[in-house]
């Protein structure tokens, strides 16, 4: 589960900004959002189940998914980095201060009873600094701390000796220690591979990680069909037709020089498609028979994306895991992205306490009644280019009944503000 989010010195973030997931005390004041929308971990503090990101176009909501993405990817894949290779990461350009500063990422979460608190700075050249606390109970413990080519270890890290000696400047070394199967290491990393991040854009990548978490799934398979149908799409049935095509075959005519670049362990892919069935009635209104469409050819695109949103939504909900999705709201219906948001802020469909973090201009979220401040948040930029992330939970004397009043209006700033457009075709 996430506890916090920290990215400075990327993209649009010029100062380390922080997306917090504790639950703020008196936030709320709605018995039902405390009991639905938030969880106890322990004693101390509790967690928020979900997070909604608002702002004007361009003001950095898709950089911070950006940011949690180039987190997870390069934690599992650092380590295969040859020597030569840039990381590619992107510092904050528009400042004479930052451009050659590290870029600063950390990110705080909980495993096993533990809190974990990770982090790292990077150019396109090096890890500069990487480090890995554990609070087990009360108390942080170190695990690693690194100093570009220094790494201090604690007894967690066995071979820390000859992991030490392996780190190229390029790759983290948590990702080395989880390759030579530290199992402290294997766990975080891990983690990492579970936290979910996707655009809410790309309805066709949406589509190829939807077929992949189907994959072998007939569970997952079942409860997306349950789902759908429920969603009022007049789908009444999936079916996910999987085929391996030989690779060969499918670059016979392509230059040998291609065919050598593109590989794969096993000599084929596979490809599938997903078929719905809609029911189809006669002059009497009886339904005779089940209609077959492609979803490709034959669906709305907001159909397409429901699709395809379904498999990794309900998977984060059956693990109790982490889903970030940048612009959740694209291409569907109010209703459908507040039913999607309840699946996460109720404690009969997310026993498990998974978490969603998402981008949105939908302002019908903004509700007392159905977010509690602390779940609400803004990016906005400043004069000078930088984007500034801030809570709801902020500002004094909220009125309850006006938040999406007082959001359109300005008072919580990250909405465009719009000139004059009559001036802009001439007589």
């Amino acid at each position: 589960m996430l506890i916090g989010f920290s990215v400075g010195n990327y993209r649009s973030f010029k100062d380390v900004v922080t997306l917090s997931m504790v639950a703020a005390e008196d936030a709320c004041g709605n018995d039902e959002l405390d009991k639905n929308n938030v969880f106890k971990v322990n004693q101390q503090f509790s967690l928020l189940k979900s997070a909604a990101i608002y702002g004007a176009n361009a003001s950095g909501k898709s950089n911070l998914i950006l940011a949690f993405n180039f987190v997870r990817w390069f934690v599992m894949n650092s380590a295969k980095l040859q020597i030569t290779d840039k990381i590619d990461v992107e510092p904050f350009r528009l400042n004479t201060e930052t451009v050659d500063k590290p870029s600063f990422f950390e990110i705080v979460f909980q495993l096993k009873n533990k809190t974990y608190r990770y982090g790292f700075e990077v150019t396109q050249k090096r890890v500069v600094s990487e480090w890995l606390f554990c609070t087990p109970r009360s108390r942080e413990t170190k695990i690693f701390n690194r100093q570009d080519d220094k790494i201090e270890y604690s007894k967690n890290i066995e071979q820390g000796n000859i992991l030490r000696g392996l780190t190229k400047k390029n790759t983290l070394f948590l990702s080395l220690a989880a390759q030579f199967n530290n199992s402290l290491a294997v766990e975080i990393v891990s983690w990492f591979s579970h936290l979910g991040v996707v655009s809410g854009l790309n309805v066709e990548f949406l589509k190829e990680i939807t077929l992949e978490y189907l994959s072998d799934r007939q569970d997952l398979i079942d409860d997306v069909t349950k789902l759908i149908k429920k969603l009022d799409l007049s789908i009444d049935n999936l079916e996910i037709e999987s085929r391996k095509i030989s690779l060969d075959s499918l670059l016979q005519d392509l230059p040998d020089v291609v065919r050598n670049i593109i590989s794969h362990s096993s000599g084929e892919i596979k490809s599938a498609t997903i078929k719905t069935y809609h029911p189809k009635y006669d002059s009497t209104g009886k339904m005779i028979e089940l209609e077959i469409f492609d979803m490709d050819k034959h669906e709305s695109d907001g159909t397409k994306k429901i699709l395809a949103l379904s498999a990794p939504i309900l998977d984060t909900l059956q693990r109790g895991e982490v889903l970030v999705i940048d612009e959740l709201d694209a291409r569907l219906h109010p209703s459908m992205t507040r039913s999607i948001i309840e699946l996460f802020n109720s404690q009969k469909t997310n026993p498990k306490n998974a978490q969603l973090i998402f981008t949105t201009h939908d302002i019908n979220l903004l509700s007392h009644k159905f977010l509690r401040r602390d779940q609400i948040w803004f990016t906005e930029k400043n004069h000078q280019g930088a984007t500034d992330l801030y809570s709801l939970v902020e500002f004094a004397d909220i009125n309850n009944n006006t938040f999406e009043k007082d959001y359109i209006q300005g008072r919580y700033g990250a909405i465009p503000f719009i000139g004059d457009l009559s001036t802009i075709i001439g007589n």
